[in-house]
């Protein structure tokens, strides 16, 4: 019996000095509540797009609770997901990726929104259909990653509301 207790004694130790688990921070020394995101996500959605796109465009609005960049992002309905800007050069209209991310300043809502910057989905899987969702995952330079459902649906028309007649 003393031998059990010596070989199980020995080996809580050894456990206890394993170098390859990393410390851990008591509950009492976290910082803030650890349930927030560090970016949150509202208002997520992309154009139907036409049967044999290839690309399509999604938009969103990011609030970082910490300076941050959205480098990028996936999607099980496309070969890939892009941030772009659209920009006037030469009163030419361009877009192009932003290869280095877009910036989200600590608190401030930025707005990925059509005619400015916003989401490509290159390499469509199938078209995106009006009425259904699709799984969105954004990546940061610093935040953990997260995942939003947006909807496929038509862009509001500016001027279009009718709401006080």
């Amino acid at each position: 019996m003393k031998i059990k207790l010596a070989l199980a004694a020995a080996a809580l130790s050894l456990a206890a000095c394993n170098p390859s688990e990393p410390a851990k921070a008591p509950a009492a020394e976290t910082s803030g509540p650890t349930t927030a995101a560090a970016v949150t996500a509202t208002d997520a959605w992309c154009r139907p797009s036409p049967n044999g796109a290839k690309a399509g465009g999604c938009y969103v609005t990011l609030t970082a609770a910490t300076d941050d960049r959205l480098t990028g992002g996936s999607t099980p309905r496309a070969g890939s997901l892009q941030v772009h800007e659209m920009k006037t050069e030469n009163g030419m209209m361009k877009m192009a990726e932003l290869t280095a991310g877009l910036p989200l300043p600590a608190g401030q809502a930025v707005a990925l929104a059509p005619g400015g910057n916003h989401l490509m989905l290159i390499e469509l899987t199938a078209p995106l259909i009006a009425g259904e969702t699709v799984p969105l995952t954004f990546q940061f330079a610093s935040a953990p990653a997260i995942t939003v459902q947006a909807q496929v649906r038509q862009p509001a028309m500016a001027g279009m509301d009718h709401g006080a007649h």
